[in-house]
């Protein structure tokens, strides 16, 4: 990851922010973690998850945690709305996934839409990727609403994927 972010950007369209998250966020985050119903459409194995506290979580992020992925605050008029993910980046082909984590709060407002518009035209226009993906389990309508609204299209529907819990989670792949 550190090839294509080697520091962690500040992205903005004027109204919403993605940037690192710091220490102070740490209660935001705790906020966002212990929401069941946010991750009950997300993989077990999420960084923000890897460590009780948000606090270890936040002083490993930008070290540790970007080897595999980039993880963004997502911020509105600076306070904390949620998580902003890129990963899975192959430089041979020129490609990177998205995914992104809201407060249960900030749902239905557009802000996760808002996000990855931002994040997209950051990848396709400035850090050269060409292809962009995107994982969703079926019944997480409002995320693949997000990803249509992007410009996604959905290439694989139900199919068996490992996110870490008992059995394999059936997920839709997209792709911009």
């Amino acid at each position: 990851m550190k090839e294509l972010f080697p520091e962690p950007p500040v992205l903005t369209d004027g109204r919403l922010c993605l940037k690192p998250i710091s220490l102070s966020d740490a209660d935001d985050l705790r906020r966002l973690t212990q929401e069941d119903t946010i991750y009950r459409y997300l993989p077990t194995f999420l960084f923000e998850k890897k460590y009780d506290r948000p606090e270890d979580v936040i002083l490993r992020l930008y070290d540790e945690g970007l080897t595999d992925s980039l993880i963004l605050g997502i911020f509105i008029e600076k306070r904390f709305r949620g998580l902003f993910e890129v990963y899975g980046f192959r430089a041979p082909i020129r490609k990177a996934s998205v995914g992104y984590r809201l407060l249960q709060e900030e749902w239905g407002k557009g802000v996760a839409a808002e996000a990855l518009k931002i994040m997209v035209d950051e990848l396709l226009l400035r850090r050269g990727i060409e292809i962009i993906t995107a994982s969703t389990m079926p019944e997480n309508a409002a995320s693949a609403h997000v990803l249509r609204k992007n410009g996604f299209t959905l290439v694989s529907h139900a199919v068996e994927e490992d996110w870490g819990y008992p059995t394999a989670t059936l997920a839709d792949k997209w792709i911009r």
